[in-house]
């Protein structure tokens, strides 16, 4: 029997798939440092991971029994792909199934941070009781995101689904993509009933300078930042940005001056440099909503992702 290693863990309906289609599937953690010498004594053929666990040359070196890498996500920067296909190993990821629960993320963060909730939680139950009207005209000046510039930077699935949301909000949604010229988004209304909208994509600098709040569905390219002070420069005063997409693509020392010179009025941030160790200056910044990389973290959107992956892993052995 084909044994599969979900170092990162999987879904309970994946792991059920799985096992009736006669594969063995152990969601044990095993450390990066003892990986190869387990996939190697326990014969796995198929290795599942996500963001934690690295998927490195060494590892595909020492483990010349390996068919299948799996992603349960998007991004494969923790995978050496290329290294991996060329030594016949299948790679494979779930591109579709995190993108409504990544968009929504998008909007928690954004309807967070136009009425100030990420700073009015940390101090509510610090001041609630004896500050309660300094606490009430501190955060008085939220702000609407109906009639506001959502600018969209990245516009594949994820990018698209934040669209859907925005313009049910009544956003004017521009949107940067280097491959996408233009694309048709769809509604889809509780009735039954749809509509269709055509987006154009625009040059970097246009949405920059036009957008109320940025957001960001890119992978992270050349480790270089695609936001950086140039770009910040261009930006509205006192817009806000997202960045659930990867660590980096934001300079976090930039957006942090941003903020305190008041360029930006606050930032909404699901990925950090040096994961899982942020820096501890971003981490306690006043004007920065913040969570620990869950995009993709919903149940439905694990149960997709195991669903997703077990059925490619079928398709292979069944070839």
């Amino acid at each position: 029997m084909i044994k599969i290693l979900a170092n990162d863990g999987i879904s309970n309906s994946g792991i059920e798939k799985l096992e009736k289609n006669g594969f063995i599937v152990n969601t044990n953690k095993i450390s990066q440092e003892n990986l190869a010498e387990e996939i190697n004594s326990e014969n796995y053929e198929v290795i599942l991971v996500r963001s934690a666990t690295q998927i490195r040359k060494d590892i595909i070196d020492k483990c010349p029994n390996l068919k299948i890498i799996g992603r349960g996500g998007v991004g494969m920067d923790n995978i050496d792909v290329k290294y991996a296909q060329e030594n016949n190993i299948h790679v494979i990821n779930t591109p579709a199934a995190s993108s409504s629960s990544v968009a929504e993320l998008v909007f928690a963060h954004l309807f967070g941070m136009v009425r100030y909730l990420y700073e009015s939680n940390r101090q509510m139950p610090m001041e609630g009781d004896t500050s309660f009207k300094k606490l009430k005209k501190s955060y008085s000046g939220g702000r609407e995101l109906n009639g506001k510039s959502l600018g969209i930077i990245g516009f594949g699935r994820i990018g698209q689904e934040v669209a859907k949301i925005g313009i049910g909000l009544g956003m004017k949604i521009l949107a940067h993509d280097k491959f996408i010229k233009e694309e048709n988004i769809t509604l889809r209304f509780f009735n039954g009933e749809k509509k269709t909208f055509t987006i154009e994509t625009s040059k970097l600098n246009y949405v920059l300078k036009n957008s109320d709040f940025i957001t960001l569905h890119i992978p992270k390219i050349d480790n270089k930042a695609l936001i950086g002070a140039e770009e910040i420069g261009l930006m509205k005063t006192g817009a806000g940005v997202i960045n659930t997409s990867r660590g980096g693509n934001i300079d976090e020392t930039a957006l942090m001056f941003a903020l305190d010179k008041k360029k930006l009025a606050y930032a909404g941030l699901d990925v950090f440099d040096n994961e899982p160790t942020p820096s501890i200056h971003l981490l306690m910044h006043n004007a920065i909503s913040m969570t620990p990389h869950i995009g993709a973290a919903t149940l439905e959107a694990q149960d997709r992702i195991g669903i997703e992956l077990a059925d490619q892993i079928i398709l292979f052995y069944k070839k």
